[in-house]
């Protein structure tokens, strides 16, 4: 049974934080546990052309610099994940941007204290299909049966 293409996909960036402090199998088991299916991951230098691209709402802002700045410290990690309501259930895991005020169980509540918070995940079903297009060309995009789904969904929820 495949039932890949019926769900969403979604990007979770792992910043330079959680990369230096070595938390990206963490990020990834989290992930696993609550059913996502990892379509796509890679390691890779994000360039100012890139973050310019994907944080342009905040280009203007006076914090950019030093954003652009950590954001091109180290090699973060980019993963894209498949699973039914990928967005909305990606946004719960990872928890509230601002990490001292996010719910401990999430990522950030867990895993961070401030703005360093470990990663990033699109904000809606129209920006992560963006982000997949940005981060990942469609050959490093995986379609592959998942037999997990069939315990993580009801019948009702694989069709």
């Amino acid at each position: 049974m495949n039932f890949t293409g019926i769900y969403e996909k979604t990007i979770l960036i792992v910043k330079p934080d959680g990369v230096q402090r070595g938390l990206v199998g963490e990020v990834v088991k989290r992930l696993e546990m609550k059913g996502m299916k990892v379509v796509g991951l890679k390691m890779m230098y994000l360039n100012e052309e890139k973050l310019r691209e994907h944080y342009a709402h905040h280009v203007e802002k006076p914090f950019y610099p030093g954003l652009e700045k950590f954001m091109k410290s180290s090699p973060v990690v980019v993963i894209c994940a498949e699973g039914k309501n990928a967005v909305s259930a990606v946004r719960l895991i990872a928890g509230v941007t601002d990490a001292g005020k996010a719910d401990a169980g999430t990522i950030r509540g867990d895993l961070a204290m401030g703005m360093c918070n470990v990663v990033h995940c699109s904000d809606s079903v129209e920006t992560a299909v963006a982000e997949v297009k940005r981060f990942f060309d469609e050959a490093e995009i995986f379609d592959y049966s998942k037999t997990e789904y069939l315990h993580v969904y009801m019948e009702d929820e694989r069709a």
